[in-house]
């Protein structure tokens, strides 16, 4: 069952996302909150920031906003924070053929087989960074 959408603009950013982008997405935001339900980090909180779907944690501001969209090249992207050391942590657990974008995102690939799983990490730092 997919989650509900917190707001039309998170309903239309997703809406705008070309397939198959959109259905690699769709599965990081279901990651997101099964994540997010494991951790003390009280409620996901689903919004948009520069268009794109972002998840933060109001209640405790633990997280470091987790934002997907596309990136330049138009491939699905997770992205956090670029003045965190989020995504440089990661970067050293990360499979070696991950493609990043510098410190700020993890470029995923729609015409290869994509293990999401690798990504849960990633997910966990940033929506426990200020833990």
């Amino acid at each position: 069952m997919t989650r509900p959408f917190a707001s039309t603009a998170a309903r239309d950013a997703f809406a705008a996302f070309p397939q198959p982008a959109r259905d690699t997405l769709m599965s990081l935001r279901a990651m997101i909150y099964e994540i997010g339900k494991t951790l003390p980090v009280g409620r996901i909180e689903e919004s948009t920031k520069w268009g794109q779907p972002s998840y933060a944690t109001p209640d405790t501001n633990l997280a470091t906003p987790i934002r997907l969209g596309l990136s330049k090249a138009g491939d699905p992207a997770i992205f956090t924070h670029c003045q965190t050391t989020v995504m440089n942590d990661f970067r050293a657990l990360a499979p070696p053929d991950m493609a990043f974008d510098g410190n700020r995102a993890v470029h995923l690939p729609t015409d290869s087989a994509l293990n999401l799983d690798e990504l849960a990490p990633l997910i966990r730092a940033a929506l426990t960074y200020r833990l």
